[in-house]
């Protein structure tokens, strides 16, 4: 199956129903590959960021979702734009990746095994390295309430899932350029 998107992460969403292990992101002949679970494989077009990588070189980003696959795609579009990336499974690996480590952003989901992405939140924003480091929050989560929650917890800012690449850089760009 091949498709042209210029929603990636939406096309993406209504294949895959975000606990798959065996999705392979694979840059190929301008299109990104994804094998589902099962051995179904879909194409989607590679969206070109035009203008962007240059500036990014060096910015260090820590994304922290259970879900091996948007772990993956937010990786892969951030990787895509020159950003330097890392992953954790859970607030907890997250914390600990953090204190190990400086980042320039922290983009966590909310519900997670383990510690949960506000109380990750609260832990880092305790700690004078990341007192002031951007965290967002990219969530299933859309209720005031929640958001209200994680301005409380010290998040930075709030997206919701599924998301457009495009806005996840622009969002990604304005808080850390």
């Amino acid at each position: 199956m091949v498709m042209k998107t210029a929603c990636l992460a939406c096309r993406f969403a209504s294949f895959c129903c975000h606990q798959c292990t065996s999705f392979t992101p694979v840059r190929c002949d301008g299109y990104f590959n994804a094998r589902i679970p099962g051995g179904g494989v879909f194409r989607i077009q590679q969206i070109a960021f035009a203008g962007q990588g240059a500036d990014q070189m060096g910015k260090k980003i820590l994304t922290v979702d259970d879900s091996p696959s948007i772990r993956q795609l937010v990786g892969f579009v951030l990787k895509g734009a020159g950003y330097s990336v890392d992953e954790a499974p859970d607030g907890a690996a997250g914390l600990a990746k953090a204190q190990g480590s400086n980042f320039d952003l922290i983009l966590t989901d909310q519900n997670m095994p383990t510690m949960d992405g506000m109380t990750m939140i609260k832990r880092l924003r305790a700690s004078a390295a990341y007192a002031r480091t951007p965290i967002l929050i990219l969530t299933t989560e859309s209720s005031d309430a929640m958001k209200a929650q994680g301005r409380e917890a010290g998040a930075t800012g709030w997206l919701v899932k599924p998301f457009e690449p495009s806005k996840l850089l622009e969002v990604v760009k304005k808080v850390i350029g």
